[in-house]
Formats: C-alpha cells, sequence, structure tokens
C-alpha cells in the first residue's frame, strides 16, 4: 500500500521545487504568507508551554512540527466553509481567523473560548476522539441539502482511524456524497503509541478504499503540497464529486500534552534529527533564499508583529472577568428541575450569595 500511496511533494526538504508542472503555484507572495503563518502560530505554541508551566493557563497540547499542515490546508478554505478541530489543531484555528484570545481562554478551562468570531464556523475543538469527524460529515451533508457550495474540513490524528466514529463518519460522506474533507495529521504516535502498534494498515490513506473515497498521501511538512491537494480536495467537494480522504505525514517534536513525557515511549533523538533534516518552517526559509525573497528586515517584522499580537492576547486572556461558579447549573435544563434548583441555592449560600 506505501506503493500504493506514495507520499506526493512539491517542496523538497532542501527547499527546493520538485513539480515542474505544478511551478506555477510557487509565487513570492503566497511562500511568504505561508512563512508568516506558520511563524505566528509556531510562537503561539511556545508562548503556550511557557504560559502552562507559569501555571497561566491549564495542560496544553503543543503543536511544534505540524505547521506546515495545519497552515495549508486552513488557507485553502472560503469564509463559509466549517472547520472542525482537534485540541491539537489551533493554529489552524488561527489561520482561518479565530480570536487568539478566545484560544488562550479555552486553554484556560473557560467556555467562551469555544466561541468563533462571528461569521466563522469553527466546531470546538475535538478532545474526545474522532468525535467530530460525523459532525463534519454532517454539516457538510448539510449545506449540500441547502444547496450551497460550502465544503467542511476535519482535522484528526492517526489514532482517530482505530475508532466507531471514523468508520462511521467516512461511510456517511461516501453514501451521501457530502463536501468533506477528512485532513488526517499522521504525526506517527497515537498519544504514547507508535502507529505500527495501533493500525495493521501500511497507511490511512488505504482506509479510503473501504468507502470509496479517493485518498491521497502527502509530506505533511511540505506546505505547498498541503495546500495544494486540499485545494483539489475541495475544488472536488464543490463540484458535487463527495469526500476526500487526505493523509498529511508529519511528526510532533514535543509531548502529546504538557502532561505528558515523551521520553517515556520514543527516543527524542529522533525528534533532533527531524528537525534538523525536515523541519517546515527551515523549508520555507530555504525556498525564499533559493528564490531570492529572504529579507531579513520583512522576518524581523513578522517576528514582533507575531509577539506583539500574542503579548496582547495573552492581556486580554488574564483580564478577562472571572467566571461566575452558579452558572454551572443554568443550561443543563431549559426548565430547571428541584434538585438542580436546591443545588445552585446551596452553592450561592457558600459563596456568600454573591452570585
Amino acid at each position: 500500500m506505501e506503493e500504493t500511496y506514495p507520499i506526493q511533494q512539491l517542496l523538497d526538504p532542501d527547499g527546493k521545487w520538485t513539480s515542474e508542472e505544478l511551478r506555477s503555484l510557487l509565487t513570492e507572495e503566497r511562500t511568504k504568507t505561508f512563512y508568516r503563518n506558520m511563524f505566528r502560530i509556531r510562537t503561539f505554541d511556545r508562548k503556550a508551554i511557557s504560559l502552562q508551566r507559569q501555571g497561566r493557563i491549564g495542560t496544553y497540547a503543543p503543536l511544534e512540527g505540524q505547521e506546515a499542515s495545519q497552515v495549508g490546508s486552513a488557507l485553502c478554505l472560503l469564509k463559509d466553509d466549517w472547520m472542525f478541530p482537534t485540541y491539537r489543531d489551533h493554529g489552524a484555528a488561527m489561520t482561518f481567523g479565530h480570536s487568539l484570545r478566545n484560544i488562550l481562554l479555552f486553554w484556560n478551562g473557560r467556555n467562551e473560548g469555544n466561541i468563533p468570531p462571528d461569521g466563522l464556523k469553527i466546531f470546538p475543538p475535538g478532545i474526545p476522539i474522532a468525535t467530530q469527524i460525523p459532525h463534519a460529515a454532517g454539516a457538510a451533508f448539510a449545506e449540500k441539502r441547502k444547496g450551497t457550495k460550502n465544503a467542511a474540513i476535519a482535522f484528526f490524528g492517526d489514532g482517530a482511524t482505530s475508532e466507531g466514529d471514523f468508520h462511521e463518519g467516512l461511510n456517511f460522506a461516501a453514501v451521501f456524497q457530502s463536501p468533506v474533507i477528512f485532513f488526517n495529521q499522521n504525526n506517527q504516535y497515537a498519544i504514547s503509541v507508535p502507529v505500527n502498534k495501533q493500525t495493521r494498515s501500511k497507511t490511512i490513506a488505504q482506509k479510503g478504499l473501504a468507502y470509496d473515497i479517493p485518498s491521497v498521501r502527502i509530506d505533511g511538512n511540505d506546505v505547498y503540497a498541503v495546500y495544494h491537494y486540499v485545494t483539489q480536495a475541495l475544488e472536488r467537494a464543490r463540484a458535487g464529486n463527495g469526500p476526500t480522504l487526505i493523509e498529511a505525514v508529519t511528526w510532533r517534536y514535543g509531548a502529546h500534552t504538557t502532561a505528558d513525557d515523551p521520553s517515556k515511549y520514543r527516543d527524542q533523538q529522533e525528534s533532533t534529527v527531524r528537525r534538523e533534516q525536515f523541519d517546515p518552517i527551515l523549508r520555507i526559509e530555504k525556498s525564499l533564499k533559493i528564490n531570492g525573497w529572504y529579507e531579513d528586515r520583512w522576518v524581523k517584522d513578522i517576528q514582533q508583529q507575531a509577539a506583539e499580537e500574542i503579548e496582547q492576547a495573552v492581556m486580554e486572556m488574564e483580564d478577562f472577568p472571572a467566571p461566575d461558579p452558579v452558572v454551572l447549573f443554568d443550561h443543563v435544563y431549559k426548565n430547571p428541575v428541584p434538585s438542580l434548583i436546591k443545588q445552585k441555592s446551596y452553592l450561592m449560600d457558600l459563596l456568600g450569595g454573591n452570585s
């Protein structure tokens, strides 16, 4: 199956273009857009880890190493499309236009963090594994029924393909030809289990065969390959030709979450080697230099802009009004039942009647 689904690549690890047929895709503006967005989400990611270590946010899921997959896919979407992220896809959500403040609020345990800016269809991050996949298939089917050209994209990891929700979502989308992209970021570890210990399939892409869904396997560290193949899949979806399964082969450098110690289940030296050889941001930087588009002043400007934007979001998150604990009872039922009324009253008494 690895021969049937070879890894597709447009920009090699040295930053060199590999396809004469698609050379028109390679432009200065697009390359700089990729670089700016990838640098921005890596800066955010490192800041969030620092905030967690300081006790200023809760447990956090790092994404470093997967920037090309998230930026390349998110930049293909149109404003009215749907995004169904996991807990590791806040980089894609940021790129699509989510509020940095609200993303930080989410990692600080606030429900308000699940609210995207007006007009954006970004689903709350899927915490249980694979549950967002049927949601995406259903939302896409609804758009089809309404006669729109809107599509949906569902993000998930390799471990999600072992869940029933994955198979149910793909089967539903295939039967009803829902305009949805199933975007797998195969970072090769389902939490602490390597991919070859949680599935016998040689690739994730081949799992689409059972549902007659077109599938492709791409270099997830090549932002141009991600952008090209997701764009193709969206064009198919909008034309009424149904779903696509994309396997983006990538790597997470760090822990599954900040509560995890990856050194217990993998050799971290491999991450060091992969960073040196296959880092997605370094690859774009090499491309900029090869094509004569790299400018020191421009790089310093985007670094400063990212740092200032993220610091502002941190301030807004920390200045956000403290939560009112009694609202826990307000949205369980439309008409509160006696037991909830009693519990709410008890909590208000404990709090001194100030809520």
